[in-house]
């Protein structure tokens, strides 16, 4: 079903905010936050002072009320510059959705304002060691004690976890139930018994932290359940991917975009032969096709995002779409480009190569692509359904079998 891709004018406003953001404290630092693992404070504060955190708030709750498209937009512009403060900016609005789609009104008015003027950063808290694309299996517990839950056990790559303020966090609350065994509850830092430990030393994004977080008999209060009803967890969980996923798409288009841009430079200042390699056709092939499937993979992004907003029933097939093939693209785009480097492209002091570092993470977080195409797949399948009218135009076989006692294969 297609869905009109409309950019309004706050959209587009956030978006040449995002720009210049990034041009003027993301990529000049860029290589010194990603060589000290550090998060760039600098820029997050750059962000929350020009509203931009408040784009995937509604305005109810102080936001700007700019939706899906909005947030696909500024993360891509910032991920343009630097894959991993993309993902640092867009995390929070990861780690908002659930409440965003869950929670009370109570709940949205006491925690939203505070994300929205960014004075509070958030975090999404599900992946364990032993539960990754199987977001069913989780171990880690929340058990009723009177007014309040008591979590214990511990979360795998929490990204953004030590500097975010707030964590949603998944938990086993009926471990008896099948689809009501898992609950969503809100974590504040700062509350006893709960900490970061490992903090992971990665491959790529590093300027954002992705860590272990600790729950040692971690007592919150029963208003912090996302919804105050138990056992919504897993839906609110695969909500939230929903949204999330063309962000996560978004930026895998920016840093496509980044990478492309950097070869485009560099192809046309690099001379061999006699000329610059921009005018050999090896180069110009794999400098098209970059450019090529870049842009198919933006717009299939733009049209995920606008489906989220229009809240259409295919958002989940649109969106895996969208996360599969713009991440796909995002790796092929980096690895072409490192390869239009040549040489230059393998050392650490030129800047291809962690574009290169970040992008890999892209397929494999918020849902790795093999998942993607299973619930893509899944879809397809169901919509076949709608599709009956296509059935008489392709032919049956019937094949005979010469046999009294047995019917031609085939015929019913």
């Amino acid at each position: 079903m297609p869905h009109n891709i409309v950019f309004s004018p706050i959209a587009e406003e956030l978006a040449a905010i995002a720009r210049e953001i990034a041009d003027k404290h993301v990529r000049p630092a860029a290589a010194k936050y990603d060589k000290a693992q550090e998060y760039n404070y600098e820029a997050a504060k750059a962000v929350a002072q020009a509203g931009l955190f408040k784009t995937f708030i509604p305005k109810e709750y102080g936001g700007h009320g700019a939706g899906i498209l909005a947030l696909a937009r500024v993360t891509e512009e910032l991920a343009k510059a630097d894959s991993g403060f993309g993902v640092a900016f867009a995390v929070n609005a990861l780690g908002s959705f659930p409440i965003l789609v869950g929670g009370t009104e109570a709940q949205k008015q006491h925690w939203l304002p505070q994300i929205a003027r960014g004075e509070k950063f958030v975090a999404f808290c599900l992946s364990e060691k032993y539960a990754g694309s199987d977001a069913s299996g989780l171990a880690v517990t929340a058990v009723e004690d009177g007014d309040d839950y008591i979590i214990s056990g511990e979360k795998k790559w929490t990204t953004n976890g030590g500097v975010a303020d707030i964590y949603s966090v998944f938990c086993v609350t009926d471990p008896t139930s099948k689809s009501r065994r898992i609950s969503a509850i809100v974590v504040e830092k700062g509350t006893p018994g709960f900490t970061v430990k490992k903090v992971e030393n990665k491959m790529g994004i590093r300027c954002v932290p992705v860590v272990e977080t600790h729950f040692d008999k971690v007592r919150v209060p029963k208003k912090n359940l996302i919804g105050e009803k138990p056992g919504m967890g897993f839906k609110h969980a695969m909500m939230t991917l929903d949204l999330a996923r063309p962000g996560v798409a978004a930026q895998a288009v920016g840093a496509a975009q980044g990478a492309l841009d950097l070869a485009n430079v560099y192809s046309n200042r690099r001379v061999q032969f006699g000329a610059p390699i921009s005018s050999h056709q090896m180069v110009q092939k794999m400098m098209a096709d970059m450019g090529m499937k870049t842009e198919a993979a933006r717009w299939l992004v733009y049209a995920a995002a606008a489906a989220a907003d229009a809240q259409a029933g295919n958002v989940s097939k649109m969106a895996a779409m969208a996360k599969c093939f713009a991440t796909d693209v995002a790796m092929e785009v980096a690895t072409d480009a490192v390869q239009v480097f040549g040489g230059y492209g393998f050392m650490e002091d030129y800047p291809i190569a962690k574009y290169f570092r970040d992008a890999k993470i892209l397929q494999i977080y918020e849902g790795t692509n093999q998942i993607q195409r299973m619930v893509i797949a899944r879809s397809l399948i169901k919509d076949c359904a709608e599709l009956d009218h296509l059935k008489p135009f392709i032919p049956t076989e019937v094949q005979q079998t010469y046999r009294a006692d047995l019917a031609p294969i085939g015929k019913s």
